[in-house]
C-alpha cells in the first residue's frame, strides 16, 4: 500500500460524485460585478489593468473534503499584498470570506480550487493616484488542480535548477506580494522540459535558491528542513509543513540557502496549496538520496494531508 492511499481513493469517489452532478456550478463558480455565474461564462473588462498590466494581486486557498484550509491565513496575505499594492477593496473582508464559503456551497465542490483576485481597475496608476483607481474584486472556486498528479506523488518527480533563467530580484518585483508576472517562471518551465523533467527551481543568481514555478522548496538534510527566505512567497502551505515537521521532531531553517545544498540534500520536497506535499527524487537527472520518497517527506505529506480535517487548521462547509 503507498503512502498516499488514505486520501486519494476518496478523492477519486468524491470526483465522481462531482462529474455526475447537473448543478450548473459543479464545474466552477466565479463572482464579478456582483452576480455569480459559472467559471466558464465569467468575464472580465478588457481594460482591467490586471489584464493589461498586471496590476493585481491574488491569493489561493483550497477546500478538501468539505472543509476550507487556512482560509483566514490566505486572507492576512491577500490584505497584506493589496496594502503594499497601495490597494483597497471594495468589499470588506468578512465579505470576501463569507462569499467564498457561499461559492462553495452553490457548487457543491468539496475538493476545492479558490482563488480571490484584487486588480487596481479600469484606471491606471501613471494617469491617476492609487486613491482615485477604484479596485476590481474577483472571486472564484473550481475543482481541485494538482500541480503533481497522484502517480508522481507516489514515486516522486524530477526537478532541474534552471541554468538559462533566474528569480526575478525582489529589488524588481516583491515576491511576498502573490502575483501572476510569471515571465522568469515559465521560461524555467521550458528549460525544465527541454532537459527532460516535469519542475524547475530558480537560483537567485548570487548562488542561493528562490523558489519554484508556483511552489516553495524544501531540502531535507540529516533530519533537519532548510528552506530559503529571500526571493520566495511566503507560503502559506510552507507555513504548515515546518509548524507539522516541528511537531513531528524536525527542525528548519529559513535562510539563503546554497544551490550546493540541494545537490547534498537527502530529500527534496516542493509545497503548494495546488498540490500540497511534493516529493522530488531526481534532480538533474541524478537521484536526490536513495532516488525514493524519503521518511521525512512522506511523515509530511500524511501529516499536511490529515491537517485539513483539523479544526485548528480548518472549518466545515455547510453544503446546501
Amino acid at each position: 500500500m503507498s503512502y498516499t492511499d488514505h486520501i486519494f481513493p476518496a478523492y477519486r469517489r468524491r470526483c465522481a460524485e462531482l462529474a455526475a452532478s447537473t448543478n450548473p456550478f459543479a464545474q466552477g463558480i466565479a463572482w464579478v460585478g456582483g452576480d455569480y455565474v459559472p467559471v466558464a461564462e465569467a468575464r472580465i473588462p478588457l481594460l482591467d489593468q490586471g489584464f493589461l498590466k498586471s496590476d493585481l494581486t491574488y491569493d489561493v486557498p483550497a477546500v478538501w473534503d468539505g472543509r476550507f484550509f487556512r482560509l483566514d491565513d490566505h486572507l492576512d496575505r491577500f490584505e497584506a499584498s493589496m496594502k503594499k499594492l497601495r490597494m483597497t477593496s471594495p468589499i470588506p473582508r468578512q465579505e470576501i470570506r463569507d462569499r467564498l464559503v457561499e461559492m462553495t456551497s452553490l457548487s457543491g465542490i468539496r475538493d476545492a480550487y479558490v482563488m480571490m483576485f484584487m486588480t487596481r481597475g479600469l484606471r491606471y496608476v501613471r494617469q491617476y493616484a492609487p486613491e482615485d483607481c477604484p479596485n476590481h474584486c474577483y472571486l472564484m472556486v473550481t475543482p481541485y488542480l494538482w500541480v503533481m498528479g497522484e502517480e508522481v506523488q507516489k514515486t516522486g518527480g524530477s526537478a532541474v535548477i534552471a541554468r538559462g533563467v533566474r528569480r526575478v530580484p525582489p529589488g524588481a518585483i516583491d515576491p511576498t506580494v502573490k502575483n501572476l508576472q510569471w515571465g522568469d517562471f515559465t521560461r524555467a518551465i521550458f528549460e525544465a522540459r527541454d532537459r527532460g523533467a516535469m519542475y524547475p527551481i530558480l537560483s537567485d543568481g548570487d548562488g542561493n535558491l528562490t523558489e519554484g514555478s508556483g511552489f516553495n522548496v524544501v531540502l531535507v538534510k540529516d533530519g533537519h528542513l532548510y528552506t530559503p527566505r529571500r526571493g520566495v512567497l511566503e507560503g502559506v502551505t510552507r507555513k504548515t509543513v515546518l509548524t507539522l515537521a516541528e511537531r513531528l521532531g524536525h527542525a528548519w531553517t529559513i535562510d539563503d540557502i546554497p544551490v550546493s545544498l540541494a545537490y547534498d540534500s537527502d530529500e527534496i520536497l516542493f509545497v503548494t496549496t495546488a498540490g500540497g506535499v511534493m516529493p522530488i527524487t531526481l534532480l538533474d537527472g541524478a537521484p536526490v538520496g536513495n532516488g525514493e520518497v524519503g521518511p521525512v517527506t512522506k511523515a509530511l505529506w500524511q501529516a499536511y494531508w490529515d491537517a485539513h480535517s483539523d479544526p485548528e487548521f480548518s472549518f466545515p462547509i455547510n453544503y446546501r
